[in-house]
């Protein structure tokens, strides 16, 4: 090879591969192949293209696609293996554009980006976010498929697929954070009962009760627990105490009663524009900075499904089958963690720039041509004398390099 970047991604993907169950060499090869092929090819990423680029048959990446492979274990090693240790686990659904009538999961489902529903596929995605480096790991995304549960609402498909994999999830962090979609009594309700504690986003007007704090009547009856309602528009500074925010803000926080959520939660108001927003976690023990922290780090998560439609083909799976789709999303978004850890969180974090995966992803398919030339006309690239000449081309299109 003539560059270093696929020997380090083979290691990597390889270290891990050897301690999971039921991955055998050949399976090894075809994982590390894809992996690299998904960082390399320009353009559409799908079946024809991999079979054009790579060494195995398009057939076969039809074949090993449907084969099911466990993306939470691995990216939840890989993440164990390079990040720092401090993460919490972010949730968010993503729409993928997607034409077709015989395509399961098919339907109308909301695109943020065109702030409108539109008809094509949605995934939900989990993420670590790592806290201290401040970047997200995908791992795992699971296709929302609304005419398999006709009885469940859209926050129950999304609990369940938590759930599903809360064990894995909780090996890493006991905090899961998502936006004010999620704030849903249902879904809080199955993330807390599996275990975890949620931070995530009220509406500015929330129904919210104060906790009662004064003397109780004597005699029988059930103590008083509540006080009176909060009104957003003048808040009992008693129960309000300020606090600073790691930016500097002034906000105030409480322990409160959430109404619809029926449940005693932590808020925080941060003033916004005039009016106030407010940030909440179930853990009524947390800080204010680490809520508001917390939340705001969640947005890590739309940089992966960026990175993932713009350059590693998440929206170009030709396939009808929900194995083929499960697999080709998950691979195009753990490509991504894949060079991150390669090119990035492995470089000392006073050192590090801007993780700029098309940069990456040009210097990949430079090598990828370059390798296929070399061989052709039986030029070494490793002499001293075309070294120069190599890194040059290897380094040519970049825009940070």
């Amino acid at each position: 090879m003539v560059t270093k970047g696929y020997n380090l991604y083979k290691s990597l993907i390889v270290n891990i591969l050897i301690n999971m169950k039921n991955i055998n060499a050949c399976r090894q090869r075809f994982v590390v192949k894809a992996v690299t092929l998904f960082l390399s090819i320009k353009g559409r990423v799908n079946f024809q293209q991999l079979g054009r680029y790579g060494k195995y048959s398009e057939q076969r990446y039809r074949i090993q696609f449907e084969k099911p492979f466990d993306f939470m274990e691995f990216n939840c090693s890989l993440v164990r293996e390079h990040a720092s240790g401090h993460y919490i686990i972010a949730l968010d659904p993503s729409f993928i554009a997607k034409s077709g009538r015989q395509t399961p999961g098919i339907g109308y489902f909301w695109s943020g980006q065109a702030a409108r529903t539109k008809r094509g596929l949605e995934m939900l995605g989990m993420a670590a976010i790592d806290v201290d480096n401040h970047t997200g790991f995908h791992l795992d995304a699971c296709q929302t498929l609304t005419g398999n549960h006709p009885d469940r609402s859209l926050a129950g498909i999304y609990a369940d697929c938590f759930t599903g994999h809360s064990e894995k999830l909780s090996e890493l962090s006991r905090v899961a954070v998502a936006d004010a979609w999620f704030t849903k009594k249902s879904f809080i309700d199955a993330v807390c009962g599996a275990g975890f504690q949620f931070v995530g986003r009220m509406r500015d007007d929330a129904n919210l009760k104060y906790l009662y704090t004064g003397p109780q009547k004597p005699g029988r009856g059930r103590p008083r627990v509540y006080d009176s309602k909060v009104n957003h528009q003048d808040i009992k500074t008693e129960h309000f105490p300020e606090v600073v925010l790691e930016d500097g803000t002034l906000a105030t926080t409480a322990v409160v009663y959430a109404v619809s959520l029926r449940r005693k939660v932590r808020v925080v108001r941060v003033p916004f524009d005039k009016k106030h927003r407010l940030y909440f976690s179930t853990d009524t023990e947390m800080d204010a900075a680490t809520i508001v922290r917390y939340y705001r780090l969640r947005f890590q998560i739309e940089f992966i499904y960026r990175d993932a439609k713009q350059f590693t083909g998440l929206e170009n799976c030709q396939a009808r089958s929900e194995n083929k789709l499960d697999s080709h999303f998950n691979m195009a978004l753990t490509a991504t963690n894949v060079a991150k850890v390669a090119h990035w969180i492995s470089i000392p974090k006073k050192e590090r720039g801007a993780f700029s995966i098309a940069d990456i992803k040009t210097m990949n398919h430079n090598a990828l041509l370059m390798d296929r030339f070399f061989s052709t006309f039986g030029v070494n690239p490793h002499l001293r004398k075309n070294q120069k000449h190599v890194k040059e081309l290897l380094l040519y299109g970049t825009i940070a390099a």
